[in-house]
């Protein structure tokens, strides 16, 4: 006859049931993803192509919360104060999980000790892009021209320490060129006075360039990726043209807080990556200029330390602080 179980054995036997029936009831609720830009915009649109499909896919909506201002702090420290239950995910891009721990001297939450990474997203390949009238076609003939120009040349960004301004700055050194930043609020106007004349180059993100490469108002000079790009197949890399081992981007993953428990964390990044994979979901990304980047936890943990070694010497080097 079978021995009882003893009350002890009962309550260990009820220890190991529980990361199961955890992982299976996860998510019972709807999931909230925080978008740290406003909606419309690239990364809000990104965060809805994927969320669409993920939430099919894990039986729950998905509810953008869109909360831009700061540089992204303000949607970073929301998300890391929330519950670390699996129910709060948040857009962490170039900024909010490398950049900003070297530009602004306090901040109210580390990207390194209060999120945890579920996958990449996307990534806004960087184009080297002139106004027309330029006489130049090729870095080798932009070179000459830059270096040829009195007082040295100006260039547009979206915004001091954005992610062209960063590359802009790795790219000054290499070429060993004479550079001067005009920071404007936001890409939009950035790319206007481009078009116009006003600024003679710039390095734009491969969304907000889109419309105006294809259309001829603006001329890419070379791309910063270390292959040519599908979306931009007739442009050649920087790296190509003698620029060797030039890459930029910006970049968007996926974390949620910290301390949230494993098997949530796990569960949300297989389903993240399936999804990425989708064909459906791979032309929509990319018909909007950007390249699809689905990895597992750990290879975005290495990403994040090398972006963050690669960012901060440029920021102090430049001395660029938004505080």
């Amino acid at each position: 006859m079978p021995t009882p179980f003893s009350l002890r054995q009962l309550l260990a036997a009820a220890a190991l049931a529980l990361p199961a029936l955890s992982q299976a009831a996860y998510p019972e609720r709807p999931i909230e993803w925080v978008v740290p830009y406003a909606a419309g915009g690239g990364s809000d649109v990104v965060a809805r192509v994927v969320a669409e499909p993920m939430a099919k896919a894990l039986g729950q909506s998905i509810i953008i919360l869109n909360k831009p201002g700061a540089a992204t702090n303000i949607g970073a420290d929301y998300a890391a104060r929330a519950k670390p239950d699996g129910y709060t995910l948040l857009t962490g891009d170039t900024g909010t999980l490398a950049a900003n721990a070297f530009l602004y001297q306090k901040l109210s939450y580390s990207a390194e000790k209060d999120f945890a990474p579920v996958g990449m997203l996307v990534r806004f390949p960087l184009i080297l892009v002139v106004n027309p009238k330029l006489p130049v076609k090729n870095l080798a003939e932009f070179s000459a021209w830059a270096k040829a120009q009195q007082g040295g040349v100006s260039y547009a960004t979206p915004g001091a320490g954005s992610p062209h301004h960063l590359a802009t700055e790795i790219f000054k050194e290499q070429a060993q060129l004479s550079l001067v930043h005009v920071p404007y609020k936001g890409a939009a106007p950035a790319v206007q006075d481009v078009l116009g004349g006003q600024v003679p180059f710039m390095f734009v993100d491969s969304v907000a360039g889109f419309q105006n490469i294809q259309a001829g108002k603006l001329r890419p000079i070379g791309i910063a990726t270390p292959q040519r790009s599908k979306v931009f197949p007739d442009v050649p890399t920087l790296d190509e043209q003698g620029l060797k081992g030039f890459e930029a981007y910006a970049w968007q993953g996926l974390v949620v807080p910290k301390a949230t428990p494993q098997d949530r964390v796990n569960r949300l990044s297989e389903q993240l990556q399936a999804t990425l994979k989708d064909p459906a979901v791979v032309k929509r990304l990319e018909d909007m200029g950007l390249e699809v980047t689905p990895t597992s936890r750990s290879e975005m943990d290495k990403f994040l330390v090398t972006e963050r070694n690669k960012l901060g010497p440029v920021i102090k080097t430049n001395n660029i602080q938004l505080d």
